[in-house]
């Protein structure tokens, strides 16, 4: 396969790190884009760079169209495609419905689901353009199920996946591939700021008795981008350790 152009947002820690790098060792251009911290942005850059890989780093706010539009447009004036596009960026909040602030709110539903709509229109006409391209967007187990506690992120992440499955639909005339990957408890940092007693309540829960690794959501990621999903589209895959 010919090396692609792969924007990945929030591509600088956690699970959007772990799908930068699993493209990058696929031979592929990892995109990374980052909100505000450049450093860890470029940090994994070196580290792509390092084995030897190909790699940038690119600042957008993906709640703000403008900057997103920017962004792409700078990606493809540089290497003239954008192959797959990766929506991994997003924040959570939570916190009880009679308690939850509508700023808080709005941040959420922007950043996770108003960020992806941003992201998908601005690589469409590209992608169109070359008859081919994948979308990837990054939901969660709470968008399938609901979380308690989290009504704002069960909500967007939610509208993720009706989203995917709507945009597929209408893309799939041009060869653009739309699916959503569902991570459940991940070893990231937001779960090692959980505390103990409750780090096991969730152990308990998970028929795998262990917390998802980054590079696990990683690898459902890059196989959907691969020829071998190449008859997948509108899908939500789960990767959640056997939770409902």
């Amino acid at each position: 396969m010919d090396k692609r152009v792969v924007l990945i947002t929030g591509g600088s820690r956690g699970i959007g790190e772990a799908i930068s790098l699993a493209f990058a060792k696929n031979g592929d251009i990892a995109v990374v884009n980052y909100l505000s911290n450049k450093e860890r942005a470029e940090a994994v850059v070196s580290k792509i760079k390092n084995f030897g890989g190909e790699a940038m780093a690119i600042k957008a706010d993906v709640a703000k169209q403008d900057e997103v539009f920017k962004m792409t447009d700078e990606v493809v004036e540089r290497y003239e495609r954008l192959d797959v596009l990766v929506n991994n960026a997003g924040t959570a909040k939570g916190g009880l419905l009679m308690l939850l602030d509508e700023k808080d709110w709005d941040d959420v539903i922007d950043a996770n689901l108003k960020g992806v709509f941003n992201c998908c229109k601005a690589v469409i006409r590209q992608m169109i353009a070359q008859k081919k391209g994948v979308i990837i967007n990054i939901s969660s187990l709470s968008g399938v199920t609901g979380l308690a506690g989290q009504s704002d992120y069960s909500a967007a992440k939610g509208g993720v996946i009706a989203f995917t499955k709507a945009i597929a639909k209408e893309l799939a005339q041009f060869g653009i591939l739309v699916n959503a990957v569902a991570p459940g408890l991940i070893d990231t940092a937001m779960i090692a700021d959980i505390p103990d007693a409750v780090k096991k309540r969730f152990l308990e829960a998970i028929p795998l008795k262990r917390f998802g690794r980054p590079e696990e959501v990683a690898g459902i990621v890059k196989f959907l981008a691969s020829p071998e999903a190449g008859y997948i589209t509108g899908e939500t895959i789960v990767v959640s350790g056997g939770l409902p």
